[in-house]
């Protein structure tokens, strides 16, 4: 079977990796660390969020370092991680204290990130994510 494709083929270690990167994520978010977020996601990263509005990489950098979004406090849930040859899928929930232009946004969120193996390292390519509470 071509890689890429069929059925995920379970790699510990790039499941691992994937994880960790979930966990390195809000750390970032956490610290402000733009240059670390700008590694984590691929120059193509959009989301798109609950009102249909597209965010870009571009566009959810300049919300952490001008202090519009700020992440206080997180905990991730169990993630599951499937992976195709150089693309992965990952979903899992989150639970996190963040505040939005002055508003608290807090909850619990399910999310799920798609994946790109560039250059030997895992990125985020898309997300999606819904507030469960």
């Amino acid at each position: 079977m071509d890689k890429g494709r069929g059925a995920p083929v379970s790699d510990s270690a790039d499941v691992a990796a994937i994880k960790q990167l979930g966990q390195d994520m809000g750390d970032a978010m956490l610290a402000g660390d733009i240059g670390k977020l700008s590694k984590i996601y691929g120059d193509d990263w959009a989301s798109v969020e609950s009102s249909g509005k597209v965010i870009t990489k571009e566009t959810m950098l300049t919300d952490f370092k001008s202090f519009h979004d700020k992440l206080e406090w997180f905990e991730i849930g169990p993630i599951d991680v499937q992976v195709y040859g150089d693309v992965a899928v990952a979903n899992g929930t989150v639970k996190e204290r963040r505040n939005r232009d002055g508003k608290d946004t807090s909850g619990e969120f399910a999310y799920m990130d798609l994946l790109k193996k560039r250059e030997g390292k895992w990125v985020v390519v898309r997300s999606a994510g819904a507030r469960v509470k």
